[in-house]
């Protein structure tokens, strides 16, 4: 059976909220750069997964419930992408689970590599983030676009 988890991609300030991985084997993506969140519980939704997670994870409740965004099977987990606000500064999060948390730039994720302050050394991006980052880079290209259709710069007329 496929394990559910449920994470959350929290923005704040055109920053993204990446939790640093504990340096532990039995963890997927030890000592990676990934996203708050985890496993869902026996009779859990994934909403409440999240919203338990993120309490556990660094002692916050969104005052706005993040959004499903989307759903992936990437053929060993079904994995449930939820997108919110950050609607307190990163000071008042009370790490518990990790090594360190910071808001990143699309544009550090794509790099691959992410600074820890904590670590005092840039750790690398979790492979499983890719999907999420593919559709930032989609939405971004679209917003320039400012209508979200191919612009091919030629006139059909």
């Amino acid at each position: 059976m496929k394990t559910p988890v449920a994470l959350a991609m929290l923005q704040r300030e055109g920053r993204w909220l990446l939790q640093l991985r504990d340096d532990d084997d039995t963890i997927i993506y030890p000592g990676h750069w990934g996203l708050f969140g985890g496993h869902l519980e026996a009779g859990e939704t994934p909403m409440e997964a999240v919203m338990r997670e993120l309490n556990e994870e660094i002692c916050w409740t969104p005052q706005s419930p993040p959004q499903h965004w989307f759903s992936n099977n990437n053929g060993t987990r079904m994995v449930h992408v939820f997108r919110g606000t950050l609607d307190v500064s990163i000071e008042t999060l009370t790490l518990q689970e990790g090594q360190d948390l910071r808001l990143t730039s699309l544009e550090e994720m794509e790099s691959g590599l992410v600074w820890s302050e904590r670590r005092e050394e840039e750790r690398p991006v979790a492979p499983g983030l890719g999907i999420v980052i593919q559709r930032l880079i989609k939405e971004r290209l679209m917003a320039e676009d400012g209508d979200g259709e191919c612009d091919w710069g030629g006139d059909n007329g």
